[in-house]
């Protein structure tokens, strides 16, 4: 069973895009194609438009040309630059700050999702990552 670090404990539904409405955009970043292709395939079952990245530094420039992501869902340990350090440009970011960002990680070390979450982290997913936590975050985070 997949460990939360934050939130309401359960499972919760993802509450469907309203009719005829775009679906809400989400960044999906991992350097991990197996991660990426999980994640985007819980995300997509659920009515979300994904858009999956391999590195923090290309989420910084699609983040730099796309002004209509919802969220970011951010693997923590990645070459170049970790999720952490992309969370903390992300809210750095006059721009970019209003963009929830969680972290994901297949390590429980709890001083790196406090420090996660102290600096801006919605919140903080252990690996494997199941559709019920993604449901219980989103529904809890967006609108």
């Amino acid at each position: 069973m997949s460990s939360v670090a934050r939130g309401v404990v359960g499972a919760a539904a993802v509450v469907p895009v309203g009719g005829g409405a775009a679906p809400l955009h989400v960044l999906a970043v991992d350097d991990s194609s197996v991660d990426r292709a999980v994640i985007s395939g819980i995300l997509r079952s659920t009515r979300f438009r994904v858009t999956a990245v391999d590195s923090g530094k290309r989420a910084l420039e699609l983040l730099g040309s796309e002004n209509n992501v919802s969220m970011i869902i951010t693997d923590y340990w990645m070459p170049e630059m970790t999720g952490y350090e992309l969370l903390k440009k992300v809210k750095e970011s006059s721009k970019l700050k209003q963009i929830p960002v969680v972290i994901m990680s297949s390590e429980n070390v709890p001083t790196r999702i406090s420090r996660c979450l102290e600096e801006g982290a919605e919140d903080f997913l252990v690996k494997p990552v199941r559709r019920s936590d993604v449901s219980r975050v989103f529904n809890r985070v967006l609108p």
